[in-house]
């Protein structure tokens, strides 16, 4: 279950994302190279609570925005051995079909993020690199709410959002 910050009270939304999870340290990797570092692929409800992103118009909150406890959950697995490109990106709220996206319309590949994230940072074993969602992001409104982020290939991940 995620819970809204008590000092909280703006919007907050979901956010289907597939994620990529780092299987061996790489620093610097080409896209050509990054499948060799990449452990698999899991489905990511990447929760935001908007209204703190531009309270300061002169330094976006992204880290607060979207760090508070409970936010970020993933799951239910973690998948290997599947082509990223092929997959499909669905998110469900209170039953609604909300997004419905395939990875490939993705400005940059999974490949390409790991090596262009590589190339600032080191990443590890276990590190998470969200890929970011497309269309159909919306406000979570009722006092309670079901979001399922499904990918096929992967499975679903169902999580519960109360204001």
């Amino acid at each position: 279950m995620i819970k809204r910050p008590s000092s909280y009270h703006g919007k907050t939304t979901y956010e289907g994302e597939l994620g990529i999870v780092i299987g061996k340290t790489c620093s610097e990797v080409s896209a050509a190279q990054a499948d060799e570092f990449i452990f698999g692929y899991t489905c990511v409800n990447d929760v935001t609570n908007n209204d703190i992103l531009n309270r300061d118009p002169t330094f976006p909150q992204w880290a607060r925005a979207k760090g508070f406890d409970g936010s970020g959950p993933f799951g239910p697995v973690i998948t290997s051995g599947i082509d990223p490109a092929k997959l499909v990106v669905r998110t469900i709220l209170n039953g609604e079909e909300r997004q419905n996206y395939p990875i490939a319309d993705m400005i940059f590949s999974a490949q390409q993020l790991v090596s262009r994230i590589s190339h600032d940072m080191t990443l590890l074993p276990g590190d998470l690199i969200c890929c970011g969602t497309s269309v159909g992001v919306g406000v979570m409104k009722q006092p309670v709410n079901t979001v399922t982020v499904a990918i096929e290939g992967i499975g679903e991940l169902t999580n519960e959002f109360r204001q």
